[in-house]
């Protein structure tokens, strides 16, 4: 690993770990609304792209699993990136394309939950993305209604940051997590736009 990675996934653990409590604050408050448990794999096949921050720490524990899981996991990643490749030529819509995460084991289990991206962790609670409100269609959230609501542009500038300290070059450019698992970002510290 860089030596400018190491103080960027400790910054990213800590951003983890704010958005964690966030999303907490909103389940503990509403706990009717909000419907995220373990074994709801609803986010798991939204089509989104993660931070290189996120890319890279999420190849870093993926590095560390079996080797039996990671072809496993590469096989589907593979899948995963067609299906990606397709949904973008014919423009697809991205918020209602289905695409499973490989990382996603066969109990419905995420294979790296504890890294996880921001996108799976906010996924159940009220969030604003340019200036309009998402929620889960799982959830209890009525529409009309307000509720505290997760600023995912706030969260993404943070991780703009953190990715800046691993390679400004890149780090305004985002990745399907096929893509990362598939070595889109292997040697971080040689790639330019």
């Amino acid at each position: 690993m860089s030596e400018n990675m190491i103080p960027a996934n400790k910054q990213l653990l800590e951003l983890m770990k704010q958005v964690d409590s966030a999303v907490s604050a909103v389940a503990a408050k509403f706990p009717e609304e909000f419907k995220c448990h373990k074994g709801c794999s609803d986010c798991c096949y939204a089509a989104f792209d993660v931070s290189l921050a996120e890319g890279v720490l999420i190849l870093e524990h993926f590095n560390r699993l079996g080797r039996k899981t990671r072809k496993q996991v590469i096989r589907k990643a593979r899948q995963a990136q067609k299906q990606w490749e397709k949904a973008i030529s014919q423009g697809a819509d991205l918020a209602l394309t289905r695409i499973p995460c490989p990382l996603l084991n066969l109990d419905d289990q995420c294979l790296m939950y504890e890294v996880r991206p921001v996108n799976c962790r906010t996924y159940g609670a009220p969030t604003e993305i340019n200036g309009k409100g998402h929620v889960c269609a799982l959830s209890g959230f009525s529409a009309g209604k307000t509720y505290p609501t997760v600023r995912l542009h706030m969260i993404q500038a943070r991780l703009l940051d953190i990715s800046m300290q691993i390679n400004p070059h890149i780090a305004e450019r985002r990745w399907p997590i096929s893509d990362i698992l598939l070595g889109a970002i292997d040697d971080v510290n040689t790639m330019v736009p």
